[in-house]
């Protein structure tokens, strides 16, 4: 039904009406634009707009739209029994103007929603106030996904942080506590809506049903279920958290990392309740448990981070956020990703976690540093194709997170991991996975491989090999390229970074560059071709001229290797062939020559890798290095000059795969208590009532690299806890 055919919803229009905007708080406890429209005691319209054309590249994924489609279900239900007679949901490609039309049919006065601090959403919200306001609508927007917002939050001078340590302590330090969460209202009046129409939110097609039916075995959406599943960590893993949560093999960690992102969960809630436990082990001595509490809320604290630097750096999704690393050349390989996302590297444990991925859209939060890391710096891909594959396949995806983790990984920020240090991914293996266990549940190829080779069948003795019926090259890929090659092929990336940013700093010293501008000028790395989906929800109905997209990711599933593999030299080939030599050349200016590729085809045990000319090891296929050669020195904040990337509608991930073996993620059952109050908290500061790139002009300043301090924690810090969308 158009969202144009509506008249008149709720009644006669007399008296107060609101209507509140659901989107990543899809939760009636501690919801403080539900309690603030409940406490105007007049008639509440409950409503959902799904725009995804909005998220542009970043649309959600199979596994994200399944779960939104349960969350969405559980709360209409809830909100349901608390009177509201249902959840208005619009489609629409434009999510301000299905409101302005819902206020407009509504007849209500008041609009309230809460906060995201994505710049999709800072600039919508924005220019939603503006709309509303112009029509005489209040507009009011509250914090429900922090505990503080990102302006309270600053050093002694009033500048924003930009380091992950010193900011969680200040919020720690902060001279006021993060508001208690609130209970869920006693009562919804909404009146009648029987005449309100909603539109039919399609979030899968045939091909999916299957696929998805499978994830509720595993996982039960939903705000109440998310109370249950905070209980059972409370009550059992965070215990013994701080021994447990390393290990690969068994679900030690709290899994609420989904709940989190759609804002099933309430962060305050989840921070309140773990400082109790804490301070309940610390009076009863128990040293071990009140370090599981802080290391746990340490991660709370890297969620509350990706959102803050997501603020005040917009553009933290797609640049690096040290401007050398702008000239760091990656290599731009599609069929070295293709292997990678298939888990057919010949690394054990990257292959059994990218396996785990795509069967499950889950990943233990010391896999996914493994996997990403080797991605990184062993593969040396763009690491903004690794953070899009997360977020077409992960349940949990979450952009701030996401661009967080990646940016750490990849040397990007001042606190990261060295770039120039590769982690052994034999040694991750038995750190992380000391029985091998993890490996032989996602590659049952090695199921019988003992655990002394099992993180690295290439150094088994032959006859070791035979018995576990393990043919390297035939049924287990050979490693797709040696760590001491990929060593030496870094430190020449990394020299090679440091020419250019050297040459490009001297050009500006002896003033042959100017007008060089931020971040945003600096080309990206497009996504590969094959990452594209095809559509085959309902589109938006609102506007005829929407374009739809109709594309479909045609190998993301895992092969069986045994075929897959006899088939890899003419795979390799044909990819190779439609790859494009497209290193950018340095300028003339700055006087240095741009080197040339010259590759030639190794053929050996049926794996086909390319080796480079200049670099004279391994290359992995068509290695093909590009340079975003543009010429400023400073640490990126480019705000002013936020730069819309978000122009076409991307990935999604689909096909059919196995079931989660084993119970390796439980459903929690613990009842959950449940109750209500009329006390609310008050209104939260307006946000974007005032333009969002006024509010931080300091933000969008320039920080030199040699200007951070030293003093600061160093990436080290932070190593256990890199991933912040996997809380816990």
């Amino acid at each position: 039904m158009s969202l144009s055919s509506s008249s008149m919803c709720g009644g006669d229009g007399a008296g107060m009406k609101s209507v509140v905007w659901f989107r990543r708080d899809l939760r009636v406890e501690d919801n403080p634009a539900l309690a603030a429209a409940a406490r105007t005691a007049g008639e509440v319209v409950p409503a959902y707009v799904w725009s995804p054309e909005e998220d542009g590249p970043y649309f959600p994924g199979r596994v994200s739209r399944w779960w939104l489609s349960q969350s969405l279900k559980h709360l209409e239900a809830s909100l349901h029994r608390l009177g509201a007679g249902k959840l208005v949901t619009r489609r629409s490609p434009d999510a301000v103007v299905a409101l302005l039309q819902l206020v407009r049919d509504t007849g209500a006065t008041h609009l309230f929603f809460n906060h995201l601090y994505d710049p999709i959403s800072l600039v919508r919200d924005h220019r939603l106030k503006e709309m509303l306001t112009a029509e005489g609508i209040i507009v009011q927007s509250f914090n429900a996904d922090l505990l503080y917002d990102p302006w309270e939050v600053n050093d002694d001078e009033g500048n924003p942080f930009n380091m992950f340590m010193p900011f969680w302590n200040r919020c720690l330090s902060m001279p006021y506590d993060p508001p208690a969460p609130l209970l869920p209202p006693k009562k919804i009046n909404s009146g009648d809506l029987s005449m309100c129409p909603s539109d039919d939110l399609i979030f899968e097609d045939e091909s999916e049903r299957g696929s998805n039916a499978l994830l509720a075995r595993a996982w039960s959406p939903g705000w109440q279920n998310a109370d249950k599943a905070l209980t059972a960590f409370l009550n059992g893993p965070l215990f013994d958290y701080s021994v447990n949560r390393k290990k690969a093999d068994s679900a030690n960690t709290s899994l609420l990392s989904p709940y989190l992102h759609f804002g099933e969960l309430s962060v305050r809630k989840v921070f309140h309740l773990v400082r109790m436990k804490q301070l309940v082990w610390s009076n009863e001595g128990n040293h071990e448990a009140e370090e599981s509490c802080t290391l746990f809320l340490r991660s709370i604290g890297l969620r509350e981070y990706s959102r803050y630097l997501c603020f005040n750096h917009p553009c933290s999704h797609e640049k690096p956020l040290l401007a050398h690393l702008r000239f760091f050349p990656w290599i731009v390989n599609e069929c070295t990703f293709k292997f990678w996302r298939q888990g057919r590297t010949g690394y054990p444990l990257v292959d059994a976690g990218m396996r785990e991925l795509w069967a499950t859209g889950w990943l233990h939060d010391r896999i996914r540093v493994v996997v990403s890391s080797f991605f990184v710096k062993v593969l040396q891909l763009p690491w903004r194709w690794g953070m899009k594959y997360f977020w077409d396949t992960l349940l949990d995806a979450d952009l701030e997170s996401d661009a967080l983790g990646w940016q750490y990984i990849s040397g990007s920020l001042p606190d990261s991991r060295e770039l120039d240090h590769i982690d052994n991914p034999q040694f991750e293996g038995y750190k992380f996975d000391p029985h091998g266990e993890y490996v032989r549940r996602w590659l049952p190829e090695l199921a019988r491989l003992p655990t002394e080779w099992i993180h690295h069948p290439w150094d088994a003795p032959a006859s070791v090999l035979q018995a576990a019926g393990i043919e390297l090259g035939s049924n287990y890929p050979l490693p797709i390229v040696e760590l001491d090659a990929a060593k030496a092929r870094l430190q020449e990336a990394l020299s090679e970074m440091w020419q250019h940013e050297a040459a490009s700093r001297a050009a500006m010293d002896t003033g042959m560059e100017e007008g060089l501008g931020d971040s945003s000028d600096v080309p990206l790395i497009e996504f590969p071709q094959d990452l594209q989906m095809e559509v085959h929800w309902e589109p938006a109905r609102v506007t005829a001229n929407v374009p739809t997209t109709a594309q479909r990711r045609q190998d993301q599933m895992v092969p069986t290797m045994t075929a897959s593999l006899n088939r890899v030299e003419t795979e390799m080939s044909a990819d190779l062939g439609n790859s494009v030599d497209s290193r950018a050349e340095v300028p003339s200016r700055m006087q240095l020559e741009p080197r040339t590729e010259r590759e030639e085809m190794i053929r050996s045990t049926g794996n086909a890798v390319r080796t480079n000319g200049v670099h004279h090891h391994n290359n992995l296929g068509n290695a093909v290095r590009t340079n975003g050669v543009h010429h400023h020195n400073n640490f990126q904040q480019p705000q002013h000059r936020m730069r819309n990337i978000f122009t076409t509608s991307v990935s999604e991930a689909s096909s059919s795969w196995s079931g989660r073996e084993g119970g390796v993620v439980p459903v929690w059952s613990p009842p959950a208590a449940s109750g209500h109050s009329e006390t609310y908290a008050a209104d939260e500061p307006d946000v974007s009532s005032r333009s969002y790139l006024d509010r931080h002009p300091q933000s969008h300043l320039m920080m030199n690299w040699s200007q951070l301090s030293q003093s600061l924690t160093t990436g080290r810090d932070v190593e256990n806890s890199v991933q912040p969308n996997f809380i816990g």
